[in-house]
């Protein structure tokens, strides 16, 4: 957790908030204000002993380096945090060091910027001691770049011993290197967890079934799929990122194919830069995912908007264009009847597309279908000479179900088989 927590409850309540999303008009790449802001109160949602009372879109010619918006919007803006006795702002986009120390003087109460904002949320929501490490990393590089905020007596100069730092170090310089120091320590520990998580993805690789991962947007359904799919109570809320540690699960497919599925945290636009670094690990079931399955929230106005996200990130994270994907088209059931048979009507021109409700379970033996078609690969005939000492990898293939003829000799076993590549690696593993 950010070491200032600005959104602790205190005895009287919830933290009140405003939430404010800067429409900056000199922006090219500037987002539809309207969603964009109720997206924003979603986020602030989504954290407990919080409390939105006000949400507005500010409208800017461009952002002020000092203070970001004007003179008149920051009294105008003064005037509503009194009018609803806020105690927190929360600003929908970036605010930088300087700008935070000088909102926060002008209005006196606590600001939280965007990234903030969702750190504070996966602060709250991490679980695994993976997930815990990487937020406090990617918290503490949040922090570095705050010092300016959180001293106001940084021209104070302190002298000390010299393996504490020389005479005439300033406070500041103490405490990012005492920052560094601890993030130093956080990736020592994160190293050894992520090595143990390697060693786990080695044992499940040399069983040989296939990795279908479900990725999307925040609060696209993904959770709410993937218990419906494996009868499992992962966390399934409307909410943004109610899930953030990855979920694995064994699945049994119509044709009786074993897969793991894969539930991921969801994407979100303008993910601040240290998460997209420091969640990378927990994304890695992606990049080595046979199939990807992409939820999207079809009812959500925004919902081409979010899938362009999705696939940005995808593409960031260095995915594989070979990697099969389906989309999934969600949440059907929040539709009209009108717009309803219209998306189902699409989805029904493709061979990639499934319209789907995952909360009321419909469509799903189609995607199902789909997903054991996409994962059937080509099997070829091989055969193996086993001595009787190899009563191990025999058993294997029968339990693999992959021998066509079996005939024994003086010194062992003569097999056919047929097999997928995956297979024949699995068993060369053995």
């Amino acid at each position: 957790m950010i070491a200032s927590d600005p959104i602790a409850p205190g005895e009287s309540g919830p933290t009140r908030a405003i939430v404010l999303h800067p429409d900056i008009q000199s922006e090219r790449d500037r987002r539809d204000a309207v969603p964009a802001l109720e997206e924003a109160v979603a986020l602030a949602a989504a954290l407990p002993g919080l409390e939105v009372v006000a949400a507005q879109i500010v409208r800017l010619p461009r952002a002020h380096a000092g203070l970001l918006f004007g003179s008149g919007k920051i009294a105008e803006i003064k005037a509503r945090i009194a009018e609803e006795e806020a105690e927190l702002v929360l600003v929908d986009g970036p605010v930088t060091p300087v700008q935070q120390r000088n909102l926060e003087r002008e209005w006196g109460v606590k600001l939280l910027d965007r990234t903030g904002l969702i750190l504070e949320i996966f602060a709250d929501r991490a679980r695994t001691r993976e997930g815990v490490l990487q937020v406090e990393l990617a918290a503490l590089s949040y922090q570095r770049t705050r010092l300016v905020r959180a001293w106001t007596h940084l021209e104070r100069q302190r002298g000390g011993l010299g393996f504490v730092g020389g005479p005439g170090e300033t406070q500041i310089e103490a405490d990012r290197r005492a920052i560094d120091e601890a993030m130093t320590r956080l990736r020592r520990q994160l190293s050894k967890v992520v090595k143990t998580r390697e060693l786990h993805r080695k044992a499940r690789a040399k069983v040989p079934y296939p990795v279908v991962a479900l990725v999307g947007y925040t609060n696209a359904g993904k959770s709410t799929l993937f218990n419906r799919l494996t009868g499992a109570e992962v966390m399934a809320k409307d909410m943004l990122f109610a899930t953030l540690d990855p979920t694995m699960r064994a699945v049994k497919l119509p044709d009786a194919t074993d897969v793991i599925l894969s539930d991921t945290v969801g994407f979100i636009s303008d993910l601040p830069t240290q998460l997209v670094a420091a969640f990378r690990a927990t994304l890695e079931e992606v990049l080595g995912a046979d199939l990807i399955v992409h939820v999207r929230d079809i009812a959500h106005a925004e919902s081409e908007e979010q899938a362009a996200d999705v696939m940005a990130i995808l593409s960031d994270l260095g995915v594989d264009q070979e990697v099969p994907l389906i989309e999934v088209w969600n949440k059907i059931d929040l539709l009209d009847e009108a717009r309803r048979g219209e998306v189902q009507t699409a989805a029904d021109r493709r061979d990639d597309v499934f319209a789907i409700s995952a909360w009321r379970g419909q469509g799903l033996d189609p995607l199902l279908t789909a997903v054991s078609d996409r994962l059937s690969p080509p099997r070829f005939q091989t055969e193996l000479d086993l001595p009787f000492s190899a009563g191990r990898k025999r058993a294997w293939l029968y339990e693999q179900g992959v021998v066509e003829d079996e005939v024994q000799g003086e010194d062992g076993v003569h097999l056919v088989v047929t097999w997928t590549a995956r297979q024949q690696k699995a068993f060369r593993d053995l």
